[in-house]
């Protein structure tokens, strides 16, 4: 078979590819006009060199297949999937902002912010999880943050669903499908890199992972060397979170739970995930609103006398 030569300006169907806007090692994404719907879409293409590898083209296709089912405001929508002369695309919805890794690239980010991040991430954790798909690759270049300090989830080409995990779990298997780790060094739990089973737990580890250095601007176990963060993650307590910003004690022990070392003695579900960082936003925001109040309250007896008697005496 003949291969498509796919750019700016090529026709993929109802599909006409405006612009690159992104590539990758696995393929390119383009900015693309629907002339069905008169919309502007997000069109991923899988690079032409993995076409004839069924695992590539079957990853691919997971992707696109797994991210349809969800339908929640922080996970990527997916409209479709297709081929057009033997090349492989997936439609999406088109986002406009950037990735958490270029948001944090500047260093921590707000508490306030960080919190509101994770419990949206954490709310598209509870629809991923609910429909047993596990992401197993969670990190910041694959959390995107819209124009609108809305967070979505992205790629889901190493997500697993319920019915693989059970297989995988059985009595005559303690290894992953491949029987090697799947995810990516610093985020991945203990379990993934061991090679063992990876479930939604796996998720709220690299949830933790992506907490911490959001609220700290490092990763908890990131070292020179691969080797030597692999052991941190196995081995190491990540350090208390601190910085240039005051991190109350209740939020530390939310993201130590989350990087627990066994799946056992982290949080559960990301549903209870999620509402314990909704309690740890709320009491931050009343507490800054009480401040606010106490301080405008000293202010108003401290200040506003003195300036209205310095008004009058102008008179």
């Amino acid at each position: 078979m003949v291969m498509a030569h796919i750019s700016s300006g090529s026709q993929l169907g109802p599909y006409e590819l405006e612009a690159l806007i992104g590539k990758g090692g696995t393929g390119e994404v383009y900015r693309a006009h629907d002339s069905r719907l008169n919309r502007r879409v997000a069109l991923k293409v899988l690079a032409p060199k993995f076409t004839a590898d069924a695992d590539r083209l079957a990853r691919f296709t997971q992707e696109a297949r797994t991210t349809a089912l969800l339908n929640h405001p922080n996970v990527i929508a997916v409209y479709d999937v297709g081929t057009h002369l033997g090349v492989p695309f997936v439609v999406s919805e088109l986002l406009d902002g950037e990735t958490l890794r270029a948001r944090i690239a500047g260093g921590a980010l707000p508490l306030s912010t960080a919190l509101t991040y994770g419990l949206e991430l954490a709310r598209g954790l509870v629809a991923a999880h609910s429909l047993g798909i596990t992401h197993r690759d969670l990190k910041p270049e694959n959390v995107f943050v819209t124009r609108d300090d809305r967070v979505k989830i992205l790629d889901f080409g190493l997500a697993t669903c319920r019915e693989a995990a059970l297989a995988c779990a059985g009595p005559d298997s303690s290894t992953s499908s491949g029987g090697g780790m799947v995810g990516t060094i610093g985020y991945a739990a203990p379990e993934q890199i061991r090679g063992d089973c990876a479930d939604h737990r796996s998720d709220i580890f690299s949830f933790g992972v992506v907490l911490y250095e959001m609220i700290a601007g490092a990763a908890p176990f990131r070292r020179n060397a691969p080797i030597d963060t692999i052991i941190a993650i196995l081995n190491s307590d990540p350090p208390p979170l601190s910085g240039r910003q005051r991190i109350p004690h209740h939020v530390n022990a939310i993201v130590r739970h989350c990087l627990e070392k066994k799946p056992s003695a982290r949080f559960q579900s990301a549903h209870d995930l999620a509402f314990s960082l909704d309690l740890a936003l709320r009491w931050i925001n009343e507490s800054r609103s009480a401040s606010a109040r106490v301080a405008w309250r000293a202010f108003s007896r401290a200040v506003l006398p003195n300036a209205v008697a310095a008004m009058l005496h102008l008179f």
